[in-house]
């Protein structure tokens, strides 16, 4: 369903960190793309009626609510965006849908799979907008390494190898949070930051076929929420987890992901090597990919760091001068450019509710390959 008009009214449900980088975005992606609809940011919703109205007054909503419901029956919204935690996720969509709504939903998609299947399902049935936001992809240098995959510069594709490591869970004193409980997070390091990893495989290299995997909770229980609360409360996610892939094109591939790496902030890293050429990314050098071709000269041969900050490099040429960056946020502002130009058009963006199921088959193997201890197939 193609959306007419000047503006679309933006229905945010939460307010915290992936919140307020969502509206960064709506705020900043019409000054910078001439995207049709523009956003208009309407209403945002949490449960805390203190917090969301001191959230819509910080980052720029006209309004707010404590009820997702309420959106779903305004006519002056068409979009809802979901950055509550995971498991309202399945709930929030499957009503959006079927009120019509076209959707943006934070990854993972859902906490399990037939949650996936079932939001799929009904992304397929409703004709509206539903994308995933997996805003890795739309780095300009992510986009760059797949210009170069998909231009057959690398030759045939043989590995891919990646990692997400983070250390924000190290102290044990931290308190509990809704990301350590599998009720509400789904799983714990494999879905929090190894689904961007999955995402992004899928992206660059293809569809992946079978997995062997392991995980491990080194922290098994952590102090009560809020303040003044006593005692502890039992962690029941894992802190991180690695597996093996193979993928549908022969490629191999592996994979760790971890919030107790000391040092590590948010070093999400692949490097893909193919007959004649490699790549490597990490987000903490965004601007940067580095790039070997195996035909070069001996004498100049090895990797080259390429500063993806040119104006016909991907989303570049409505930012900054050359060598002038772009950070974190922008991956957002580029998701949501992408994701108004589909509603224009009528076409869900990748990546779609199809590829977030996909994710979510390739997690739920990898639960399936520790429970089994052995390949299994996705």
């Amino acid at each position: 369903m193609a959306e007419t008009g000047a503006e679309i009214g933006v229905g945010l449900v939460g307010y915290k960190f992936m919140g307020r980088a969502h509206s960064t975005a709506y705020r900043q992606v019409r000054h910078f793309f001439p995207v049709d609809p523009a956003p208009r940011m309407r209403v945002i919703c949490g449960r805390s009626e203190s917090a969301v109205r001191a959230a819509a007054d910080s980052l720029g909503w006209e309004e707010h609510c404590t009820d997702y419901r309420s959106l779903l029956e305004r006519d002056d919204v068409g979009l809802v965006d979901i950055c509550a935690s995971g498991e309202v996720h399945r709930e929030v969509a499957l009503a959006a849908l079927r009120a019509g709504k076209h959707v943006l939903c934070e990854k993972p998609l859902a906490n399990t799979l037939d949650e996936a299947r079932e939001m799929r399902e009904a992304a397929g049935e409703a004709g509206t907008v539903a994308m995933v936001c997996f805003n890795y992809r739309r780095s300009p240098a992510v986009q760059l390494a797949s210009a170069l995959v998909r231009e057959g510069r690398l030759g045939e594709i043989r590995h891919w190898r990646a990692v997400y490591l983070q250390d924000w869970l190290l102290d044990p004193a931290l308190p509990m949070s809704w990301r350590l409980r599998k009720e509400t997070a789904g799983s714990g390091a494999l879905g929090d930051i190894g689904s961007h990893l999955v995402d992004l495989a899928h992206f660059l290299v293809g569809p992946i076929t079978e997995v062997v995997g392991l995980a491990e909770n080194f922290i098994g229980e952590r102090p009560r929420e809020g303040d003044g609360a006593a005692g502890t409360d039992r962690v029941t996610v894992d802190d991180a987890a690695a597996f093996l892939a193979r993928f549908a094109s022969g490629a191999t591939g592996t994979f760790e992901a971890t919030r107790l790496a000391p040092g590590r902030k948010a070093y999400e890293s692949f490097e893909i090597n193919g007959s004649n050429g490699s790549v490597v990314f990490n987000l903490e050098r965004l601007n940067e990919l580095q790039v070997c071709f195996a035909d070069d000269p001996a004498d100049v041969s090895g990797f080259r760091t390429v500063l993806v900050t040119e104006p016909g490099h991907p989303y570049v040429g409505a930012w900054w001068p050359p060598g002038h960056i772009v950070g974190y946020e922008h991956t957002f502002v580029h998701t949501v450019k992408d994701l108004l130009d589909g509603i224009g058009s009528g076409r869900s963006p990748a990546p779609t509710f199809d590829d977030g199921y996909r994710c979510q088959a390739v997690l739920d193997a990898v639960e399936r390959s520790i429970e089994d201890r052995g390949w299994v197939r996705v």
